[in-house]
Order: structure tokens, then C-alpha cells, then sequence
């Protein structure tokens, strides 16, 4: 069923404060979910409502937790989510790591405590929009094996980057550290479909097109199952910078996003923020990556990344987004 952004959030905000939720931060999640799903990221846009609203009313996530900041140093800000949602924990860490960025020239936002991160590259974006440079990291429950070995210990871990440009919206750069979302494979377990076999892992370590197996199993690290030694070495350096760094769990630690069992995920996120008018390039960093795009878009065939997002966003907008009708059924029964 298509639905425009604007009703499919008013019902899914209903719906989380319907599920031990605050009104002001069902609508920082739901605007968060539906910007996914308009971008074209179903696997961490409305699918993740069910999920989210069953957490919440076992309060595995919080749904009234407000979160708090800490300035440690003039470029660290330090935000607890105290085990509610991510989003207004990174919404909170934004807007003081803005500011701290642009008084030091770079700034560190370390979220603690926390759940699902969402499309990171969202999160970059909006620094991007504000003139700055920004990475963003976090962990997630376990999914990837190190290398060599059989047993998950790292999350699929999201890496995002985005560059602002004066003229246009910034470029983002959004990936995790397995060759695929795990939620793209829970969809196809959902789905009864198979996955590719360098996706993921069974329970035994072998390569596998049963998407249940891969749940049971572990992803595939980036590179794939064959040449994922440096995907696996990404993911490691992620669960220290978000897990170790922030205090929070690492992926192995963590239970799951989508199960309403267990103990809250607690994981950690890590965004850092630069300001190029810090920095040697501050005359010329604009033109100069317009160069380097420039270069790029004239081979046949080249694309920026974030192009394909950007041509489902504008068309969402204007025709609003398909929702598979279970799921939207679904949704309606929890706002009802």
C-alpha cells in the first residue's frame, strides 16, 4: 500500500507512544524511520517498527529515557543514552558537537549505552548540512566472526562519511563492515527467500543461501567470504572505538535488535566532526572536491555514492513510499 511520509510517520509515532514510548521521542524515531524508508533503506527504515514497539514494552529499550551530556574536554562531548533509542541521544550529541567542532575545529561525540543507530549516514549528513566533515561509527550485536575463526563476536558495525557542498546536498558515503546489512537477511528469513552465498555464514562456518542458517550463523565480514580479513579487522576497530571508548557494550555482549528478550543492547556510537575552516584547505577544500567529483562523473558510467538514495528520496516525497500491507496492517493495529 503507498503512503505518503508525512501520514506513515503520524501513524508510526502513534504507534510507539502506544508501546511505553514518549510522544516527543516517538517522533524523533519515527521521523528517523520513515527518512530511511523514504531513501530507499527499508532494512533499517518501517520494518523496524515491530521490533522496536515490542522492545519498548518490555522495556528492553527505554522509551522514556531522556538522554544527558558531558563535555569532558573542549572537543569531547560525551552523551548516556541511559538504554533509550539512539536517535535523540544522537540528536542531543549533534547539536552540542556542532557547536564544540566549530570552537576546537574537530569535536568526538562517544554515545553510550545505546541501541539501534539506524541509516548512519543520516547522522553525517546532518553535520554535513551544517558546513562540517563527519565519520560516524557503532557497533551492533554480534554477527561477525574474526578472521579464522567460527564464533560472532564483532557487530556488522556501519561506517558512514559525508562531505558537505556548498551548492547541493552533501555527499555521503554509508556501508558496514559485513558485505551486507544483517538486516537485509533477516527480511529474506522473514520472506522465505535465499541470500547469495557470500553474504553469510552457518553455525559450522560454511558458507550459506539459508537465511535462517545465516542468522544462526554469522555474516560474512566485507571482502566476502573468501577476503574478509580486512572487513573483519574494520569491525574490531569499530567495537574498541565504540565499546571500549564510550563504556558500552561490545557486539558480543549485546542481544539482539529484533528479539523483545534479554537484556538491553547497550552499545555504543562514536561520531567525529571537523571543520574545514580549521584546516589548511579552508580556501579551497570546496572547490577542491568538486575537482575530485568532477573527475569522477566524467568516466562513463561513474556515479557518486548517495546518488540512487537521493532520486528515492525526491520521488518519496512527491508519491510517498510502497509498505508492504502485513507490515502496514501491523502498524495500524499498534496506533489503533
Amino acid at each position: 500500500m503507498q503512503i505518503s511520509l508525512d501520514a506513515l510517520q503520524t501513524l508510526i509515532a502513534k504507534a510507539f507512544e502506544n508501546s511505553k514510548v514518549a510522544p516527543d521521542t516517538a517522533q524523533i524515531v519515527a521521523k528517523a524511520l520513515v527518512r530511511a524508508e523514504a531513501d530507499g533503506i527499508s532494512s533499517h527504515g518501517v520494518a523496524r517498527v515491530p521490533p522496536y514497539a515490542e522492545q519498548a514494552k518490555c522495556g528492553k529499550v527505554d522509551g522514556f529515557a531522556k538522554p544527558t551530556i558531558n563535555r569532558t574536554r573542549p572537543g569531547v562531548i560525551n552523551v548516556d543514552s541511559h538504554i533509550g533509542f539512539a536517535f535523540p541521544a544522537v540528536e542531543l550529541g549533534l547539536q552540542e558537537g556542532i557547536k564544540a567542532a566549530r570552537e576546537a575545529g574537530m569535536a568526538a561525540i562517544g554515545i553510550a549505552h545505546s541501541h539501534h543507530f539506524g541509516a548512519a549516514g543520516h547522522h553525517v549528513e546532518d553535520a554535513a548540512n551544517a558546513g562540517l566533515v563527519a565519520l560516524a561509527f557503532s557497533n551492533t550485536p554480534s554477527a561477525i566472526a574474526p578472521w579464522g575463526g567460527s564464533r560472532a563476536l564483532y557487530g556488522t558495525n556501519p561506517i558512514a562519511f559525508a562531505w558537505p557542498r556548498s551548492d547541493q546536498t552533501p555527499m555521503v558515503i554509508d556501508l558496514s563492515v559485513s558485505t551486507v546489512a544483517r538486516g537485509k537477511v533477516t527480511l529474506a528469513a522473514k520472506a522465505g527467500e535465499p541470500i547469495p552465498s557470500d553474504w553469510a555464514f552457518d553455525a559450522d562456518g560454511n558458507p550459506t543461501t539459508d537465511a535462517k542458517a545465516a542468522l544462526a550463523g554469522s555474516m560474512a565480514p566485507l571482502g566476502g567470504a573468501g577476503a574478509g580479513a580486512k572487513g573483519a579487522a574494520l569491525a574490531l576497530m569499530i567495537e574498541l572505538l565504540c565499546g571500549a571508548l564510550t563504556g558500552s557494550n561490545f557486539g558480543y555482549q549485546g542481544t539482539s535488535f529484533f528479539e523483545p528478550t534479554g537484556a538491553p543492547p547497550s552499545i555504543g556510537h562514536m561520531i567525529l566532526l571537523f571543520d574545514p575552516a580549521a584546516f589548511g584547505g579552508a580556501d579551497s577544500f570546496d572547490e577542491r572536491a568538486e575537482e575530485m567529483f568532477g573527475e569522477i562523473l566524467a568516466q562513463d558510467g561513474a556515479r557518486l555514492p548517495g546518488d540512487r538514495r537521493l532520486k528515492l528520496r525526491e520521488a518519496a516525497a512527491r508519491d510517498g513510499v510502497d509498505i508492504p500491507d502485513d507490515l502496514l496492517e501491523d502498524i495500524k493495529s499498534r496506533a489503533s
